[in-house]
């Protein structure tokens, strides 16, 4: 009796371990059910939501210059003898342009450009990626040598070369020409994949079966490596920002549209940190950093998602 109650006992405890560790394992069923993932969303949604938003109910002529009074201060705070007000929330420049309306406008413009840069860099990346990996030979020693060669080339350096012979490039113009300097990294590390993917079973099978060379690359290796294609491209459009932001700080980006780095060119060029404006470079610094915070955020997630070892520590 009493071993049949012991028996009974370590029955119902190791049933409750059991239920306790399938308690724990249900979040780990769901790896897109992550917290750097979601919040990195929640955030990067957020800005891009109260930015369509706004060209929709906002005044977007409050860019022009002159539309707004000069030096006004933002709401709760005073600049000689200017108290802010509501009707421009977030102060405005010397130039009379309100600072809510160039971050309404630029931020989809930056992020815009950032997006297709990475976005045509990704699919250059894919095509030389797994050529290279799958291909082997002379197709992965000429995709290497080139892809190696053009990583050591200075990006900004370049751009600013560029910029300073075509001071009004487009959107497009500029997205372009991010997107020769973005196709580098996701070539290598796609190539790498490729590689430790290439004898799997499934592969082999295909190979068996008759498949072609790029219907087993693009139809069958490629949707096992989706979120970290999404990953690649989130830290992809982090890269062009920055190097975007970066051109058009030192002044060489296109005036015609306000963007966040003009926004800060200006702002340096008027000595706005000497003259005690905090808002006008301040506050496109703080939605740059929230910006890149959130796209590192879902760059971290999505490697969490693809790479099961990341997620067990």
């Amino acid at each position: 009796l009493r071993m049949g109650k012991t028996e009974c006992i370590e029955n119902a405890a190791g049933e409750g371990t059991t239920k306790e560790r399938r308690k724990k394992r249900v979040p780990a069923d769901n790896p897109w059910k992550n917290s750097k993932l979601i919040t990195g969303c929640i955030i990067l949604g957020f800005l891009i939501i109260l930015a369509l938003a706004g060209q929709i109910f906002w005044d977007k002529t409050l860019v022009n210059v002159g539309s707004s009074p000069l030096n006004l201060p933002p709401i709760g705070s005073v600049y000689r003898d200017q108290t802010g007000n509501w009707a421009h929330p977030l102060g405005t420049d010397n130039s009379g342009r309100d600072i809510l309306s160039l971050v309404i406008i630029g931020l989809p413009h930056s992020l815009g450009i950032g997006f297709v840069s990475a976005a045509i860099g990704l699919t250059i990346g894919i095509i030389f990626g797994f050529s290279a990996g799958y291909l082997g030979g002379r197709v992965d020693d000429v995709i290497r040598l080139l892809s190696d060669t053009t990583m050591n080339i200075p990006a900004l350096l370049i751009l600013i070369i560029v910029q300073s012979l075509l001071p009004n490039a487009g959107f497009f113009a500029m997205a372009l020409l991010l997107a020769v300097f973005a196709w580098q990294s996701p070539t290598r590390v796609l190539r790498a994949q490729v590689l430790s993917m290439k004898h799997a079973d499934y592969v082999k099978l295909a190979q068996l079966s008759g498949s072609s060379d790029g219907q087993i690359m693009f139809k069958e290796m490629m949707p096992n490596l989706m979120p970290f294609l999404i990953s690649q491209l989130t830290a992809g459009t982090s890269y062009s920002v920055l190097i975007l932001v970066g051109v058009e700080v030192l002044g060489l980006g296109s005036q015609k549209i306000p963007s966040l780095g003009i926004t800060l060119n200006n702002a340096i060029n008027s000595s706005a940190i000497l003259r005690g404006m905090w808002w006008w470079w301040g506050i496109p610094t703080i939605i740059l950093i929230v910006v890149f915070m959130s796209l590192l955020l879902i760059a971290v997630g999505l490697d969490e998602v693809s790479n099961p070892r990341l997620r067990d520590h």
